[in-house]
């Protein structure tokens, strides 16, 4: 088993390597007859591309997709769809000092523990590049909600950086895509610059928690126990690499509530019932509300830095470590489209499982 595809009905297959002559992705079950082309997918990569700015590795891919298949006269034929982005700017003799040794914080130990032999490219499948794949697959998933749930729509943005967060009381949307953290706090982004300047020159890192978060989500997407809508989603972020933990509405916090404090209580609107609040993130049970789904997931920081680490080599030799090569102060900053991707093809995955099932039929209230 090499346990490289997620998704139900919605299903999708990365490929390829960090230093390889491409990486790319299979998606299966995207129904015909969706307006798809380039043009609909590279906005997303172009969101997650390398070397935008002071704060994000250096290395230059232009990360241009090509669609290999799959669709015919700019929509999906309902086959399976090929996606590919190539590599363009690898420097493998950067990482010619690792090629017996293990980096901290790194999966070089446990790859080699498991395979007994790796790529320690920059780490080879492991590597976040991969992720560019699933954002690829996320840009399919985003045609289909679109065409499909129209009024869905999918925003990330994160709220902390290392022990800074923003200030939820100056939270604007609008501010996300005006500085390069994707925060929705400008007060939050300029401090967090200054921030990220000091540890980037001190040869440091640091990590973040992103959230995410899709309103005009149709009530009813999900199925209890092992077919949860929140289930899913915690696997996928906690799919993405370096997270360390994904939240749902209040999360961990939910903890310290009461259950008065807790319980989003419920009245009838115009248009049907309406939650006085979302502590669950717009699910319950494992099914969607039909109020805005909200997940955060947390970034360790980037492992790959100038500062000696303690680590061994494969002969067990004690040695200090210190990585070379392009890499991300914050990796939790690319991380905000593919956290977006990963939302989109979940959804998408159970708007599919759910008119599979039940032909998107709704108990009537009211």
């Amino acid at each position: 088993m090499s346990l490289n595809t997620f998704g139900h009905l919605f299903r999708v297959t990365t490929w390829g390597e960090s230093h390889g002559p491409a990486i790319g992705c299979t998606v299966d079950g995207v129904p015909p007859g969706i307006a798809l082309t380039e043009a609909d997918i590279q906005p997303w990569l172009d969101k997650r591309k390398p070397g935008q700015n002071k704060f994000t590795t250096q290395r230059k891919e232009p990360d241009e997709v090509r669609i290999l298949s799959g669709v015919f006269e700019g929509r999906t034929t309902g086959t399976s769809i090929q996606l590919m982005i190539e590599n363009t700017d690898q420097r493998s003799k950067d990482y010619g000092d690792i090629a017996q040794a293990f980096r901290p914080g790194h999966a070089d130990i446990t790859y080699h523990q498991k395979y007994g032999h790796r790529d320690y490219r920059g780490g080879g499948r492991s590597s976040a590049r991969e992720t560019a794949s699933r954002v690829a697959a996320g840009g399919v998933a985003r045609a289909a909600l679109s065409a499909m749930v129209p009024d869905l729509r999918i925003t990330g943005y994160m709220v902390q950086m290392g022990p800074l967060g923003i200030d939820r009381g100056r939270v604007d949307l609008a501010e996300v895509e005006n500085n390069p953290f994707w925060c929705p706090d400008p007060v939050a982004a300029t401090d967090w610059a200054a921030y990220l300047d000091e540890l980037r020159l001190s040869h440091n890192s640091v990590g973040a928690v992103i959230e995410v978060i899709a309103t005009g989500v149709p009530a009813g997407l999900g199925a209890p126990l092992y077919g949860k809508l929140d289930s899913d989603l915690a696997s996928a972020m906690m799919s993405i690499n370096a997270v360390k933990a994904v939240e749902i509405g209040d999360g961990m916090a939910a903890a310290a509530l009461t259950g008065v404090d807790n319980a989003d209580e419920i009245r009838m609107g115009p248009n049907g019932p309406e939650f006085l609040s979302n502590h669950a993130g717009g699910i319950l049970g494992g099914i969607s509300t039909g109020q805005p789904v909200i997940c955060r997931f947390a970034v360790k920081p980037t492992s790959s830095i100038l500062t000696p680490r303690k680590t061994v080599n494969q002969r067990g030799e004690e040695i200090d470590l210190i990585t070379k090569g392009r890499h991300d102060p914050c990796v939790g900053i690319r991380a905000v489209p593919v956290g977006e991707a990963m939302m989109a093809c979940v959804l998408l995955d159970h708007l599919l499982l759910d008119r599979a099932q039940t032909g998107g039929k709704r108990g009537l209230i009211g």
